[in-house]
């Protein structure tokens, strides 16, 4: 028997975690009992839980791996806020693991009780308000997948102090089956003819680079595709670093 903290503390383990960043507090503190047990991953302990957030992005943007940040209840949840859109609109793969008041005085507004999958609904991919321990080792999986496939981006899992106590039998969750979630990265065959017949007739053709060019490691084909057709290229912020700074046809980011 484990309980829900150690599931927590073991699905990071398992899905290659090796540092995270976080500021601990009541409502998280059983899943912090847990982490201090180990020394398989390193916690870095911040001043805010906004830095927690904005590190874990860091992490992600450098690594390529998704950033971990982990606070307690309440305003701890609010403050992961804007890191939480920023890895959202920048499509950064984060998973916010938020401490949560217990399950039955949840809507009774108790001391430090946010809705917190709610304040975050428009700055995840998707969202976990976790009601039983069993479920935790299936939910780390399938948030792992959900943010670091597709589109990029962070989700957020909810676990309330007595889900974090509680127990239940270790098992090994299934192959990942997600209805409704199925991203399709292959290029479209009929779009790219169409893109390519009006670069065909364009009098004054620009490419403009974002960040899914960096993201899809696809650095290398856009310049080669510039190059070969001769066609200037701008950049999003986002998109800098496509293109090198002197590059003859790059002529920087629009709007600078």
């Amino acid at each position: 028997m484990i309980t829900g903290a150690q599931a927590l503390v073991n699905g990071l383990r398992d899905q290659g975690v090796s540092v995270c960043f976080g500021y601990p507090g009541v409502a998280i503190a059983p899943f912090y009992d847990c982490l201090a047990q180990q020394t398989e991953i390193r916690h870095i302990l911040v001043r805010t839980e906004q830095s927690a957030g904005h590190a874990a992005s860091g992490y992600a943007r450098m690594t390529g791996k998704p950033g971990v940040c982990i606070t307690t209840s309440g305003p701890g949840a609010t403050n992961l806020m804007t890191a939480l859109a920023t890895a959202y609109a920048d499509s950064v793969p984060l998973i916010a693991i938020t401490g949560q008041v217990s399950s039955q005085l949840l809507g009774h507004d108790v001391f430090q009780e946010v809705d917190t999958t709610g304040t975050a609904e428009a700055f995840v991919k998707y969202s976990y308000l976790v009601k039983n321990a069993a479920d935790i080792p299936r939910i780390i999986k399938e948030a792992f997948y959900i943010a670091n496939s597709g589109r990029k981006g962070p989700v957020l899992i909810d676990v309330p102090v007595d889900i974090q106590k509680s127990s239940f039998k270790e098992y090994e969750p299934g192959e990942i089956n997600l209805r409704g979630y199925k991203p399709y990265t292959k290029g479209n065959s009929v779009q790219i003819t169409k893109i390519l017949k009006l670069l065909d007739k364009a009098k004054h053709p620009l490419i403009c680079v974002g960040g899914g060019v960096i993201l899809g490691d696809a650095i290398s084909e856009v310049r080669q595709f510039a190059e070969k057709t001769n066609i200037p290229v701008v950049s999003t912020m986002m998109g800098i670093g496509v293109m090198p700074k002197n590059h003859p046809l790059y002529f920087g980011m629009l709007g600078s």
